[in-house]
């Protein structure tokens, strides 16, 4: 195997004409040089150089090296000075992917202090639902992933208990815990009354949101001892909150999509027994020890418990 450091010194040996120039330049022995020369041409299989008296000279061989040598050592230096910054977290890039409550919440306060902590760090966003984002990650189309589950619901005794193997093979930061809230028009009977029973809701027509958060609901509506009827599905909180504030129907959903939603025509109602989805920031094992990668997931954090 040819390496650099053999390069480097075949590289002075061709300059300077020499072994003991060339052991000048490098500041090391004559010797080392010799050594190195020897274990560069035994990894070539060819002679390099040749030696009459006190003058050196390179082979075709040894020219056709030094000629490559000159590229692979400025591409390695090259290289060592993007991985320095990388790690400096002077420069790096970290792709995100995020479902659409945590982007307009947690999100940009996140990449806001990542801008002015290391700018020479990009960090790009696009948006996705789970488990649609932790494919994403596991596919390598990104680096973090933040993503939310439910606890599973037990139908005869309405009890709740989390899926702790769907997520075993990636570094989770527990970010919050996020209670959901029912939402019912202002005219609602229920309107006023500060909380409300999930069973209160059974005959209503309800607006759901994307396939998870509906799955859940189906879940626990079931628990309760009905079956909901979902007349409107929706991936879009503002849309849910509008058909809600248009007497359409109720719904439930995380107070974090609330945070950025104006709930015109509709009022907010605590759910009993409180329901909650863990919501999440993952990554992969080998991505955690990035320090682009550690340093957004601190930020993400610190964002989450403000």
């Amino acid at each position: 195997m040819i390496e650099a450091r053999h390069l480097r010194v075949l590289r002075a040996v061709a300059a300077t004409g020499s072994f003991s120039a060339a052991a000048r330049e490098l500041g090391c022995t004559q010797p080392a040089v010799s050594q190195q020369m020897k274990a560069l041409e035994g990894a070539a299989g060819t002679p390099l150089l040749i030696r009459s008296g006190r003058e050196t000279r390179l082979t075709e061989a040894g020219r056709a090296l030094v000629r490559h040598a000159t590229g692979i050592l400025a591409g390695l230096t090259a290289a060592e000075e993007e991985v320095a910054a990388i790690a400096g977290l002077r420069a790096g890039r970290v792709r995100l992917v995020s479902f659409p409550s945590g982007s307009s919440t947690l999100v940009p306060m996140a990449l806001a202090e990542m801008r002015a902590a290391h700018p020479g760090t990009r960090v790009s966003l696009v948006e996705a639902e789970p488990p649609g984002s932790v494919e994403m990650l596991r596919a390598g189309d990104c680096e973090i992933a933040l993503a939310f589950r439910y606890p599973r619901v037990d139908a005869d005794a309405g009890a709740a208990s989390g899926d702790g193997a769907e997520w075993d093979d990636l570094v989770l930061r527990p970010l919050l815990s996020d209670r959901l809230v029912g939402v019912v028009p202002e005219g609602h009977k229920l309107a006023g009354a500060g909380s409300v029973g999930i069973a209160e809701l059974a005959g209503e027509p309800w607006i759901a949101g994307c396939p998870r958060c509906r799955g859940h609901l189906v879940q626990v509506c079931e628990s309760a001892g009905f079956t909901p009827r979902i007349d409107f599905a929706t991936d879009d909180y503002p849309t849910v909150v509008g058909l809600v504030g248009a007497g359409l129907g109720v719904a439930v959903l995380p107070e974090l999509a609330l945070e950025s939603v104006r709930a015109k025509g509709a009022t907010t109602l605590a759910v009993e027994p409180a329901v909650r989805r863990e919501v999440v920031a993952l990554t992969l094992p080998d991505l955690a020890r990035v320090p682009a990668v550690a340093a957004t997931l601190d930020r993400l954090e610190r964002a989450a418990r403000r």
